[in-house]
This record gives C-alpha cells, structure tokens and sequence, in this order.
C-alpha cells in the first residue's frame, strides 16, 4: 500500500479518482489494496477491538464509494480520505465511550504559578535501553492509550502512531490546530505520567 501523506503517490490517486468516478469495478478493488489495511489499521487502534474495526473500515470504504462525486480535486485525496475515516472512527467511539477512560486532569502533572513541577518527577528513560524494559513499556504504553478519553486518544494516534501533521489531524477532526497541540500536549503528558508509574523504584 502507498504510505499516507504528503508523500504518497498523487498520480496513483488520480488514476484511483478517475476510476472510481467512472464507476469502473476495478476501482473499488483498487482502493481497498491501496487503503484498506491503513484505514483498518487507524481504527483498531482507536477502537481496540478488531470486530469494531472491521465494521468501521467496511464503512468507510463504502463512504468514499459513495461520496466519491463531491470530492474537489483541488485538496489531497489522502487529507479526504483522513476525514472519512478518523470521523468514522470517532464517532464509533463516543457511541461506546469505554468505561476504562478516566478523566484526564487529576492524572497531568502538577505544576506552580512559575511553570515548575510541584513534585518531582521520576526520570525514567534511562531505563528504555534496558531490552527486558521494552515489552513492559509497550504494554504500558497500549494501556496509557487505551484509557485516555476519546478526543485526546484520537489526536494522540493520528499525531504519533499514523505521523500525520498537526495541520493534518485538524483537518480529519473537523478542529483549529490549536485544539491539536493543545489535546496532544496533554496526552503525551498523559502517557509520561503512566510510564513513570511503571518506572519508579520500588520504595
């Protein structure tokens, strides 16, 4: 499959467009070859559960099917493509907001009136280079993720799991790229807090 970005194959989107336009049958065989697994991929990460992302990559491959006469050719078909998809994704999940989320703020670090850590904060990347670490920090790292509620979980896999750009996943999500840095920053602090948990020295 062509990697997704500004670096995938603008002709091969064009003839993609073209056909699918045309209504040719060879056309929808083709998207699915060319996105189908990426789509899959974006939405069992969001979703965490493969039966849900099947249903929601069927979906967004029908979308696109369907909607295919209102693309505008003047944007990337990849950055409509995102749209359909991350929106799908979304929308599946606060229609089953997971009860495993926990609210984002209590859990951010602490910080006083001059920006400075309240308490002090474990330094815990040393220990990534240790390989027994790099499962353990894999399994915190799944889990971090799946617990962060669904607007910053979203931003957090499209920004640094799928390596869209900030303007990017503010297209997808319908947001400013304020909004993007702003949910980004608080999810990463999300995560770094999680890991430092894993890492702590026993008392």
């Amino acid at each position: 499959m062509a990697k997704i970005g500004a670096s995938a194959d603008r002709s091969g989107d064009q003839l993609l467009i073209d056909g699918l336009q045309r209504g040719e049958p060879d056309a929808v065989a083709a998207l699915i070859d060319r996105y189908g697994g990426w789509i899959y991929r974006v939405a069992a990460r969001l979703l965490r559960d493969p039966r849900d992302a099947e249903e929601v990559t069927q979906d967004v491959l029908m979308t696109i099917v369907r909607k295919i006469g209102t693309f505008r050719r003047e944007a990337a078909f990849s950055s409509w493509l995102y749209r359909i998809a991350a929106n799908a994704a979304y929308e599946r999940l606060r229609s089953r907001r997971s009860r495993t989320e926990v609210p984002l703020e209590p859990l951010l670090a602490v910080f006083d009136d001059d920006g400075r850590h309240v308490e002090p904060v474990v330094d815990w990347s040393t220990q990534l280079d240790d390989p027994a670490a790099a499962e353990e920090t894999r399994s915190a790292i799944e889990r971090g993720i799946g617990r962060l509620p669904t607007e910053y979980r979203v931003v957090l896999v499209l920004r640094d799991v799928e390596g869209l750009t900030n303007e990017e996943a503010a297209r997808a999500l319908g947001l400013t790229v304020a909004a993007v840095k702003s949910r980004l920053h608080r999810a990463r602090l999300f995560l770094r807090q999680e890991l430092a948990q894993v890492f702590a020295p026993s008392r």
